[in-house]
């Protein structure tokens, strides 16, 4: 009981998302023009660019954090959620790119889509770079806190505003290939398997995130 009590939203993420994974394989999908069976993905690769924001919003605050007090947890923790941001980034990224192939037979196309977000994950991929060069912890924390400030507000135009202006064939950017999106919109059943999947990778990406804080709390005590 314990057991359960101590880790009951580690389980309730795991199991939301083997729910998401088996229903969103097994699930009756309405008859599509263009993406048939691949639509299948949203269930997976939407998810996973979800978790992405919200780690990197949670990178962000703790960033705010230890610009305002100064301790060295919330640089840590800033650290373990940017890095597992980034994580479910490429994993995204990779989704998307088998999605790609199936929908514009192509892995790659350039659409600003695809690369906005390529560009979000370089940005995080120099905070780390940048953060490993800093030997002093003080101005180590504080480099890699301003960073990361900037580095998220560089993170909406690149993946949302830019790609809003231009012209995108990608799911979202009101071209031909929005139709597996007005589909979701009208049918509940879907959405019943794509939120779940949402919530369950975000308890996970926190999970796998507080144990990477962990062992950074650790390797700084050691250095220390």
């Amino acid at each position: 009981m314990q057991v359960v009590q101590k880790y009951w939203w580690k389980l309730l993420g795991f199991g939301l998302v083997l729910y998401s994974v088996i229903v969103g394989l097994t699930i009756a999908l309405p008859q599509t023009e263009m993406l048939l069976h691949t639509m299948r993905n949203v269930f997976y690769h939407v998810p996973l660019w979800f978790v992405m924001v919200i780690l990197f919003t949670i990178s962000f605050v703790y960033s705010i954090m230890y610009l305002n007090k100064l301790n060295i947890k919330y640089d840590l923790y800033a650290t373990a959620f940017a890095k597992v941001g980034v994580l479910f980034g490429i994993l995204g990224l990779l989704t998307g790119m088998i999605w790609a192939r199936a929908t514009w037979n192509t892995y790659w196309n350039n659409d600003p889509k695809l690369l906005g977000a390529a560009i979000c994950l370089l940005i995080y991929f120099a905070l780390f770079v940048l953060r490993s060069s800093v030997k002093d912890l003080d101005k180590r924390g504080r480099v890699a806190a301003v960073y990361n400030v900037f580095a998220y507000f560089l993170m909406y135009p690149a993946i949302y505003i830019i790609p809003s202006f231009t012209a995108s064939s990608h799911p979202g950017g009101s071209g031909p290939d929005d139709e597996p999106l007005m589909v979701f919109k009208m049918m509940p059943k879907l959405r019943g398997v794509f939120y779940p999947a949402v919530l369950g990778w975000v308890l996970i990406g926190i999970w796998i995130a507080k144990n990477k804080y962990e062992i950074y709390n650790l390797q700084d005590k050691h250095e220390n």
